[in-house]
């Protein structure tokens, strides 16, 4: 499906407010991410989650690591959501043994903070 323009704009505020986030507030909830950019519902975590899908394209095309690994379901030992880990395996980044995915989201979360620096 290819992406309106106010799908990519939705993409591009999501990049902006996780590359400006303190560490001390990263991980953040979907939730989270969804009041930040001042979306209300209908379907405002699905929004999200299709915004940090296109961002993962992009990321993997331009050999960066997913910014969208800063998004989790819970905070604490949240993990993101299972479509993520799904389009990462797509994407040729992560392994596709689902026991290997939490390490290998601690792997990237830790990529991501570092390239921020």
């Amino acid at each position: 499906m290819a992406q309106t323009p106010q799908d990519a704009h939705l993409a591009a505020q999501a990049r902006a407010l996780l590359e400006r986030a303190p560490e001390a507030v990263l991980p953040m909830t979907y939730q989270q991410l969804a009041e930040a950019l001042g979306l209300t519902p209908p379907r405002t975590i699905r929004r999200v989650a299709e915004a940090l899908e296109a961002l993962m394209r992009e990321d993997a095309a331009d050999g960066r690591p997913f910014i969208a690994a800063l998004v989790v379901s819970r905070q604490g030992e949240g993990l993101p959501r299972e479509g993520f880990f799904e389009l990462a395996v797509a994407l040729g980044r992560f392994p596709a043994d689902p026991a290997t995915h939490a390490e290998a989201w601690r792997a990237e979360v830790r990529r991501v903070l570092e390239a921020r620096r």
